[in-house]
């Protein structure tokens, strides 16, 4: 890659989380790194790179289009990493996926789409291989901190020779809204099982993205939903906790993570997320909400998807993609992601992944640059395909992330 006329391609630069991510370039990129913007629209480009200020000034503009598979394998010749932010990516990912895996360009996104990354896998995963190619799904709040936390607790175990991980579960603590992209991803995630049914069983199965099903820990049922005490999980915790919306993809793509590292995670490693519903009195009446309402928000979506009154409702309701909340907000926002892990000599360990603003825009721009970078600039593992930012990226992109103010640390629990 070393004639590559870019370091990094910015695809989807002029949308909210691209420009978001474009600003966050401008700052974090070393002196000399070659960026570029692209998307559609060379003006939209252009006033976004007006935007940015001095530093970005020479950034070169780039047009491609998600429709124009030759704009895309251009795109992908030209820089040494493809860094998008344009979803849904069920129905705007694959040519993009596809140019990259034929011209060995590395890849990050910020896809939550489980039947996305099972498709690429299926159809471009042995080209990205074979070209040297690392395709990294979801490199934003889905699903880094699960990934990384999961993955620094392993090495926590390995360093200090307390055995393989058993139970391990993620608490999310967090103040931030639902972009509209995410709605749109999870949108089409139903539309898609609704059209064809068979598809459920890859939302379902807590395997679905594991390389090889037959490698994966025989644990019995591990369900997403969630309904319980904290202190069942550690008893340092009060309140109640419930279903965390991302949880059922994060899950995924962790359990893709063991098996792609050869499973070191343990025989007996289980892993469930759920998210924090308070410790006040009416904590218990939160956690119940949660957990039913996002069970039936799936369910009424499913039906409303069906039909194009269905679906005109839906566009009413929900945030528009492209759209996000003001600076002040962004800011405002907060996570604190624990991770409590048993291992098989029964030492315990806590893993904190902790961040200041709202972690679906603020902190995503933050961690999809620095994947980016990583991938560009960083001594990595060989190893190529659709891959995971544990798999692909594991030490060196916590670091950066540790650099960039986001506390990572594995403590005795």
């Amino acid at each position: 890659m070393a004639a590559r006329e870019f370091d990094i391609a910015l695809f989807g630069a002029t949308g909210f989380v691209g420009k978001l991510t474009a600003h966050y370039l401008v700052e974090a990129a070393p002196a000399g790194a070659r960026i570029a913007l692209a998307g559609r629209s060379l003006e939209k480009l252009a006033a976004v790179r007006a935007e940015l200020g001095p530093l970005a000034a020479e950034w070169p503009l780039v047009q491609a289009d998600s429709t124009d598979r030759e704009s895309l394998n251009a795109l992908a010749a030209r820089t040494k990493v493809v860094v998008t932010t344009v979803g849904p990516y069920l129905r705007y990912g694959f040519p993009l996926v596809q140019a990259c895996a034929e011209n060995g360009t590395h890849y990050a996104d910020l896809t939550g789409e489980a039947l996305f990354i099972r498709d690429c896998i299926d159809r471009f995963g042995d080209k990205a291989a074979e070209t040297g190619a690392k395709i990294v799904n979801s490199c934003g709040f889905d699903s880094i901190p699960s990934d990384l936390s999961v993955y620094q607790l392993y090495k926590r175990s390995v360093a200090d020779n307390t055995g393989e991980l058993t139970d391990v579960t993620l608490v999310a603590f967090l103040k931030g809204g639902m972009s509209g992209g995410t709605i749109d991803s999870i949108r089409a995630l139903v539309e898609a099982v609704a059209e064809e049914p068979a598809k459920a069983s890859v939302m379902a199965h807590p395997y679905s993205l594991s390389p090889d099903k037959s490698m994966d820990p025989d644990v019995g049922r591990q369900s997403d939903q969630a309904l319980s005490r904290a202190s069942d999980i550690d008893p340092s915790l009060d309140g109640w906790v419930a279903t965390f919306i991302m949880g059922a993809h994060n899950t995924k793509i962790v359990r893709r993570s063991n098996g792609l590292l050869g499973w070191p995670y343990g025989k007996n490693f289980r892993y469930k997320e759920v998210m924090s519903a308070g410790s006040s009195a009416a904590s218990p009446l939160v956690a119940a909400g949660i957990a039913g309402g996002i069970v039936a928000t799936m369910a009424t979506g499913a039906v409303l998807s069906r039909v194009p009154l269905g679906r005109k409702l839906i566009d009413r309701i929900v945030p528009a993609p492209g759209t996000g909340p003001d600076e002040k907000a962004r800011r405002n926002g907060w996570f604190t992601m624990r991770t409590f892990a048993h291992t098989t000599s029964g030492a315990k360990y806590k893993c904190t992944f902790a961040g200041k603003g709202d972690p679906g825009y603020q902190a995503t721009a933050v961690m999809l640059g620095q994947a980016g970078l990583c991938l560009a600039f960083d001594d990595l593992p060989e190893l190529a395909g659709i891959l995971t930012p544990a798999s692909a990226m594991g030490d060196a992109l916590t670091e950066r992330l540790r650099a960039a103010d986001i506390t990572i640390e594995v403590t005795p629990a």
